[in-house]
């Protein structure tokens, strides 16, 4: 049997490069990928059974564009991301930026609401 301590030493100490290398060789020869937490994972059959999907868990409000009550909305960009006004005003201008990141669905569909109510088109991803 292999020497894990000296293994797991071993994985600790590689370069990014050579750890995109391994990761390439797991994938590619023995259908391993990295899960979602960094640990290993096993590739499911060929035919896909059994395979259960995921339910997603974060995600990202993006505001696509702001609609014409453009100051409406940069009054709730800033209550909901606590930037200053320039800040919140380029956020808004810019369109297709996140205003959250990594929030639960919940809150998410709260802040989509909020947007929305305000005259702005977001998205969910």
């Amino acid at each position: 049997m292999a020497d894990l301590k000296k293994l797991a030493e071993e994985i600790v100490g590689l370069t990014l490069l050579e750890a995109q290398e391994l990761k390439t060789i797991l994938k590619d020869e023995y259908g391993i990928e990295p899960a979602a937490g960094g640990a290993v994972m096993m590739a499911g059959p060929a035919d896909g059974a059994g395979a259960a999907a995921e339910e997603k868990t974060e995600f990202d409000v993006i505001l696509v564009a702001a609609g014409a009550q453009k100051i409406n909305v940069i009054k709730e960009v800033r209550g909901i991301t606590g930037l200053g006004l320039k800040e919140a005003k380029d956020l808004v201008e810019a369109g297709g930026k996140a205003v959250k990141e990594g929030v639960d669905k919940a809150e998410a569909e709260e802040i989509k609401g909020k947007l929305e109510a305000a005259g702005a088109e977001v998205e969910l991803k």
